[in-house]
């Protein structure tokens, strides 16, 4: 991949994906706050495009989904996808959460690992789970134990049925500690705990941070409530950061031209838009082959 930049979190284009309308009004404030609109039908070639016109060389396929029992075929799709173009993409899969069975669970995991994807992304509030909740421990466990990353979603959400203090910094925090050997990703940067997510991030170093889905440009902004994380990341979480979109939510030229108006050192923007997630994905795929 050479220095290309690297999309960490991009949602896979998949038939397989249930229409928005199947989620009722778990999607409808989602889009009364982010008006998507038909960005969520967008295809793969419509994704590659906007790669390609971005300059963005690499990006990771998620197996991501709020609602319903999609985890097989999502992961399905997502390997075949890395499997015809490995060269632009990594996948992450998933787990069901919903009904949820803990000896499926560790299977469908154990497929992920064998599918050669390089982690599981998981949206516990969605499922009426915390991010601590002892019931999802063997996920975290089996994905440890067998090299995969867990990508975890942190902060807000815009469902009004789900409460976000299921998914505050400070419980995964309590996941860092019981599993150090692990590598977790908060998703969306746990706004608006953001002096949480700092502390817990500088705290463990196994915990990274990923920005899908937000408009970069308010880290600068003045009691936005970022102030804290871009300090920090231009210094003591360097190595912690990754650039992600969470797309179609949000466009790439845009996250890539508000990131560069930053003012961040340059050290910072190679470290946020390729290194960091090089290293890990190169990580994951060491892992595999022990």
């Amino acid at each position: 991949m050479n220095s290309t930049i690297i999309d960490f979190r991009v949602r896979v284009p998949s038939v397989a994906r249930p229409p928005i309308s199947a989620g009722g009004d778990v999607y409808t404030q989602y889009e009364a706050v982010l008006d998507i609109g038909d960005g969520w039908h967008k295809d793969m070639d419509e994704l590659l495009a906007e790669m390609d016109e971005s300059g963005i060389g690499h990006a990771v396929l998620h197996a991501e989904y709020e609602h319903g029992d999609y985890a097989d075929a999502l992961n399905e799709e997502v390997a075949e996808q890395v499997r015809l173009r490995p060269e632009r993409f990594s996948g992450f899969g998933t787990v069901t959460l919903e009904p949820f069975s803990v000896m499926r669970a560790v299977r469908q995991i154990e497929r992920v690992a064998a599918l050669g994807l390089k982690g599981i992304n998981v949206q516990p509030s969605f499922f009426g789970h915390t991010i601590d909740d002892r019931l999802l421990y063997p996920i975290y466990a089996k994905a440890t134990e067998l090299g995969l990353a867990v990508a975890i979603h942190t902060g807000v959400n815009y469902s009004r049925r789900h409460p976000i203090e299921a998914e505050r910094p400070v419980r995964l925090d309590q996941v860092a500690c019981d599993f150090p050997e692990a590598t977790l990703i908060a998703c969306h940067a746990a706004w608006p705990w953001v002096p949480e997510i700092v502390a817990v991030a500088r705290r463990h170093p196994n915990v990274l941070i990923d920005f899908g889905g937000l408009a970069p440009k308010y880290l600068g902004v003045p009691g936005s409530g970022w102030e804290m994380m871009l300090r920090f990341m231009d210094r003591l979480l360097r190595h912690q950061v990754l650039f992600a979109t969470d797309w179609p939510v949000f466009p790439h030229g845009r996250a890539l031209e508000e990131w560069h108006g930053l003012g961040l050192r340059a050290e910072t923007l190679d470290a946020l838009l390729h290194g960091n997630a090089a290293r890990l994905l190169s990580a994951r795929e060491q892992a595999v082959l022990v």
